[in-house]
């Protein structure tokens, strides 16, 4: 099955590619002559679908004989969500139009968009793997994790891969997460934040529709989600424009290139530099990062 999916006018799918390509290790996706492959499960069928970029739209097929409705509705929800399709860029780039330090980084990278991760739990765990680390080493982590307890589909040679459920990662023990080179307290909180979603005393569901500061308060409740944590997978799982994460070192990093400082900034210079993004720190965010 085919169709497509129209895109707003202020969309790349080049950058879009370009956050989907940054690891060789990912194996939540397979990106193939621009042509992006991907495995979700939709009730109890694993579904794999590819998505392709026409013009002022993305194609979308799904790879398996005669989908549903209620399939091919699920698959255009996910990609929706996915590339960040339902965010109105338009107030974000008439901000940062008139910032010295935003203008020629929106002009530069207009159409970039937050690449999600539609499940929270994914978003979750894959900000506690990146906590004091580097990106390269995370991604070997997260490639250990998924190829050891992810499910798995082959299709014409290649492997697809589902991150791991909630549930299952709930019933192992912290230990068993060491050989991966997890530490010790990173297998305790990934397994404390399955435990958590396994138990519903937290859910994707139960976040639609609540203020940020409410949503960050609940997620922080678990251990092991932090403040930069919690906003980070508000971020890419819900797309709070508001979301900001204060403490991260790219960030500061950013801001230290781009404003010419001599050292990092402290954090009430950040926040005192994102009051003028108030209400799209997000995406203000997602900016300064894509500048590193």
């Amino acid at each position: 099955m085919k169709f497509k999916i129209k895109t707003p006018s202020e969309f790349s799918y080049d950058f879009s590619l370009s956050f989907l390509t940054r690891s060789s290790k990912e194996l939540m996706h397979i990106v193939h002559d621009r042509t992006v492959k991907k495995l979700i499960r939709v009730g109890d069928e694993l579904v794999l679908f590819q998505v392709s970029e026409g013009k002022g739209n993305l194609h979308v097929e799904i790879v398996i004989h005669d989908p549903s409705e209620h399939v091919k509705q699920q698959v255009k929800n996910y990609v929706d969500e996915w590339f960040d399709l339902g965010t109105d860029l338009t107030p974000f780039y008439a901000l940062a139009r008139k910032d010295e330090v935003l203008k020629p980084i929106v002009k530069r990278f207009y159409g970039y968009r937050i690449m999600g991760q539609p499940d929270l739990f994914e978003s979750l765990i894959w900000a506690v793997l990146g906590q004091q680390i580097n990106v390269a080493f995370a991604y070997t982590i997260k490639q250990r994790f998924v190829e050891k307890y992810g499910e798995r589909l082959e299709h014409e040679g290649h492997v697809y891969y589902l991150f791991p459920t909630a549930e299952q990662v709930a019933t192992i023990a912290p230990e068993e997460l060491l050989p991966l080179q997890f530490s010790r307290q990173k297998s305790n909180y990934t397994v404390g934040i399955a435990q958590a979603f396994a138990s519903r005393q937290i859910s994707r569901e139960m976040f639609h529709g609540r203020p940020l500061l409410e949503a960050k308060e609940e997620l922080m409740k678990i251990k092991g989600i932090g403040n930069w944590t919690a906003n980070y997978a508000l971020m890419r799982t819900f797309r709070y424009p508001d979301a900001f994460p204060l403490e991260d070192v790219a960030l500061h990093k950013a801001l230290r290139i781009q404003m010419n400082m001599r050292s990092k900034p402290p954090l009430d210079r950040v926040k005192r530099i994102f009051r003028k993004y108030k209400g799209w720190e997000a995406y203000a965010t997602l900016y300064l990062w894509k500048t590193l």
